[in-house]
């Protein structure tokens, strides 16, 4: 999941930029640039346009030759060449030595290299080929014919505009340069792979090129980033955004060829409890009840038995694009503030002791769902909290202070596009949590409510930016996400005279379990939501049911009704009384009578399908 999150990350950005840049490219014709652009064979001017109409003059052509080679990494090595139309302090000087020495390019009689005539179809085809390893005794015929016979034969040409006789544009290049790295060389293998890329089935795997080439992470130390050169896209937290935008300690990346920046401002301060699989090799730590994976040598240093972290200690994290510990502080560099629902609250003992004494105090642990949809656990004094209530944590270096938190009500409607709810804008990366009072919680996402028609009782809390948006709000039972849902296959009633007694047998997750109750609840065989408390069912609502037509991966159709499916949808297949785990793709055919239950119990964006049930026709 990690790795996915990362490359989906980089992947986006990178198609943001391309887009800004080219305007609309075809998708082939978007894979082909991006990969050019983050090799480093082509790149944008001061202001990040690619200029893909323009012409390639000689020397242009000779750096993008170097950068599509194993001598990309040593060119400064080479000095001056020694025509004398490139002086030593020419800007291509040793890429035109690079490519005079190896054999790919020569100058011309009189002494010069005319570095900026614009090259020809048939000259950079003939250059290309001696990259590959082709020179003109593995030729048949004259040039230029043999050459672009034989670079026609190899792919090189293919999406290629320019014919013989005209200068090649930038776009030629493009595809001449992800053609050859595609291409056999005279060996018989892919050119691409000899440099160290992964080539299949004729394309060059771009997400590993990115994260190759992706630099980091580093920290914003002093709130300011050190870069060689002049981002022209910088995202934060995942949003397009500036470099204005940095804060001391922030975490970020940088991609020199693309000119794009990833910064994050993603920390968790409170109580390090725990290192594994040992303290003087840590590869994960354990913050405010939650483990997080070790991601930098400089964080494995700060949490070994060497470092000067030490458990009980009050730690803020750096967490990277991934959510793994870059860096540690002292609580007192980063103090934090978290907003949440309790989800358990007990007061115990703890003892502490120092080389005269010892003391035994009472403490609270306390589990609170944050807005970010992590459940972090608080070590505090004074009383437990009840489950479900609404609080804020602030974590500073002389402790850890839980506080009940008034509601704070809106109401109105949220946009169809799920941008703005009562008048507000979402901000980017807005933490929204529903809630119930039994502990139960969702980080859900606002396209998640578009549409959605939301009373003061539904909202809890929330805060708004520097700008007036919302960046956290907490909400009550709206989606219907915090409860969980069942198939009950059947309902014994063992009542008598003296005593209730009922016994519910389900489905949850492909597996059947029995619940015993001296309640009866008014439920039937069928989709049911089960509610807790503290930790025990304390309800059963029934769901709706209907007959579907069709399932997509998204919705359902009866009739002329459409309903979304739960992201998290059970699929049941049903064997007589028995019922099996299946997938939506298993069962949307012709095959099964499917039969839909959803939560038609009220919440203003719920009536999601929560279960289908398949039976073979």
């Amino acid at each position: 999941m990690k790795l996915t999150r990362l490359l989906s990350t980089l992947l986006a950005a990178c198609l943001s930029m391309s887009l800004l840049c080219t305007g609309s490219l075809a998708v082939s014709d978007s894979a082909k640039l991006e990969t050019i652009q983050v090799l480093g064979i082509l790149s944008g001017d001061g202001s990040g346009n690619l200029n893909l109409s323009s012409s390639v003059t000689r020397a242009q052509f000779v750096t993008m030759m170097v950068a599509a080679s194993s001598y990309k990494d040593a060119v400064g090595s080479y000095g001056s060449s020694l025509f004398k139309d490139l002086k030593g302090d020419h800007w291509a000087s040793p890429y035109v030595k690079v490519a005079v020495e190896q054999g790919w390019m020569s100058g011309y009689v009189d002494g010069t290299f005319r570095p900026d005539q614009g090259i020809t179809l048939e000259e950079g085809c003939t250059a290309l080929l001696r990259l590959l390893g082709y020179d003109s005794s593995t030729l048949t015929g004259a040039y230029p014919t043999a050459q672009l016979s034989k670079a026609s034969a190899l792919g090189l040409l293919d999406d290629v505009g320019a014919v013989q006789g005209q200068q090649l544009t930038r776009q030629d290049c493009v595809d001449l340069f992800y053609n050859a790295l595609t291409a056999q060389n005279s060996a018989g293998t892919i050119y691409g792979t000899t440099l160290g890329y992964t080539v299949t089935n004729g394309q060059v795997d771009y997400s590993a090129l990115v994260t190759a080439d992706t630099k980091g992470p580093y920290v914003a130390e002093s709130g300011a980033l050190s870069l060689s050169f002049t981002p022209s896209s910088v995202y934060y937290n995942g949003a397009l955004s500036s470099l204005s935008s940095v804060q001391q300690y922030d975490v970020y990346y940088y991609n020199a060829n693309m000119k794009t920046v990833w910064i994050y401002h993603d920390r968790v301060t409170g109580t390090l409890t725990g290192v594994s699989p040992s303290k003087s090799a840590p590869t994960s730590a354990t913050v405010a009840g939650v483990s997080y994976d070790i991601g930098t040598s400089e964080a494995t240093y700060q949490l070994s038995s060497q470092g000067s972290f030490q458990e009980g200690d009050l730690v803020t994290l750096l967490l990277g694009m991934n959510g793994e510990i870059i860096s540690v502080l002292d609580a007192q560099e980063s103090e934090a503030t978290y907003y949440g629902s309790v989800v358990s609250s007990v007061k115990g003992a703890s003892s502490s002791s120092t080389s005269s004494s010892s003391t035994t105090s009472a403490q609270v642990t306390t589990q609170v769902a944050c807005t970010d949809g992590v459940v972090r656990t608080f070590y505090h004094s004074g009383s437990a909290l009840n489950t479900g209530r609404l609080v804020t944590v602030s974590v500073t270096q002389s402790g850890t202070k839980v506080t009940s938190l008034s509601n704070k009500k809106l109401e109105g409607s949220v946009s169809k596009d799920g941008s703005s709810f009562a008048g507000h804008d979402f901000a980017d990366g807005v933490q929204i949590l529903d809630t119930d009072e039994n502990g139960g919680y969702a980080r859900i996402y606002p396209s998640r409510l578009a549409g959605a028609k939301l009373s003061g009782d539904d909202v809890r809390y929330y805060s708004l930016d520097a700008n007036g948006d919302i960046d956290r709000l907490v909400l009550h039972e709206v989606t219907g996400d915090t409860w969980e849902y069942v198939y009950v296959s059947s309902v014994v009633n063992n009542s008598s005279d003296m005593n209730i007694s009922a016994s519910y047998t389900y489905v949850q997750d492909g597996q059947t379990q029995t619940l015993n109750s001296s309640k009866l609840y008014s439920v039937k065989s069928g989709g049911a939501a089960m509610i807790y408390e503290d930790g025990q069912v304390s309800s059963m609502r029934q769901l709706s049911s209907e007959t579907l037509d069709s399932v997509s991966s998204l919705s359902a159709m009866a009739g002329n009704q459409e309903y979304a499916l739960a992201e998290d949808v059970q699929v049941l297949l049903r064997d007589g009384s028995k019922y099996y785990q299946t997938s939506l793709s298993q069962i949307n055919g012709e095959g099964y009578r499917l039969t839909g239950w959803y939560d038609n119990l009220g919440c203003p964006a719920g009536e999601r399908i929560r279960i289908i049930v398949a039976t073979p026709r």
